[in-house]
């Protein structure tokens, strides 16, 4: 048994680059970038970014085309892919993919205007207990 699953939160680095193929299918290619930070031994603060090559196929292509556009915040489930090609000169090229299984839009949310807007996203609620009076806290700090 053996698993291949790859699950990314980051922001898109460049508007999803649709294709239609002869056979009818539709397959949307974008990057995606996934940042860390660190302290360094001197005490800086470094951030690190990775760069991921995401690909989409059918339905998942058509959100891609409708709704990711740079910028947009994006949740990734899929499967590490290699592949290799040659390029315009003839040089063979290797490429790490994922190919995602699922894509969840986060944060943010174009509006019709154009204009970007922020959708906090929906809390669980808690069970209130309107019985309970509230304590103070009678810590001197």
């Amino acid at each position: 048994m053996s698993v291949n699953k790859v699950i990314l939160l980051g922001n898109v680095g460049k508007d999803p680059e649709v294709r239609h193929l002869e056979s009818g299918s539709m397959k949307a290619s974008f990057t995606l970038a996934t940042s860390d930070q660190y302290k360094n031994k001197s005490g800086e603060i470094v951030k690190q970014t990775e760069w991921h090559n995401i690909v989409a196929w059918r339905g998942l292509a058509e959100i891609s085309d409708k709704y990711i556009k740079k910028g947009s915040q994006i949740y990734v489930e899929g499967k590490l892919t290699n592949r290799s090609y040659d390029d315009k000169d003839g040089v063979k090229r290797y490429i790490c993919e994922i190919v995602a299984d699922t894509i969840q839009l986060l944060g943010k949310k174009e509006s019709q205007a154009g204009e970007s807007t922020y959708e906090k996203p929906a809390e669980k609620e808690s069970p209130k207990e309107e019985n309970t009076p509230k304590q103070e806290d009678d810590l001197p700090f």
